[in-house]
């Protein structure tokens, strides 16, 4: 088992609607992520500087690699562009971030 943490950028003033189309996920995206390993997955907003962190357990990280590929994954990504900073594949902008400290 891995933890990956990462971040991303909400667009000002969306928080609410992320917050509330997070609240209504769609049930086969969970099921895909789970498909994909995903466990424990959480996104915390910073709403000052409007910065999501995300961390989720993933049994391998290596499997992650074609979940882009996913025509559900495409879109949800097409579903979110709206209210977050994206990639031209509107994929969100997403930042791996290094783990320097854990405690057991």
């Amino acid at each position: 088992m891995e933890v990956l943490a990462f971040k991303m950028m909400l667009c000002i003033g969306q928080a609410e609607e992320y917050k509330k189309r997070h609240d209504f996920i769609w049930p086969e995206l969970k099921s895909l992520l789970k498909d994909y390993g995903i466990s424990d997955y959480s996104i915390f907003l910073d709403e000052e500087s409007h910065v999501l962190f995300a961390k989720m357990t993933v049994e391998n990280a290596s499997t992650l690699t074609s979940l882009p590929e996913s025509p559900l994954m495409k879109k949800w990504w097409a579903y979110m562009k709206d209210i977050m900073v994206t990639n031209e594949d509107a994929s969100p902008l997403s930042i791996p971030l290094t783990q320097v400290f854990f405690m057991e």
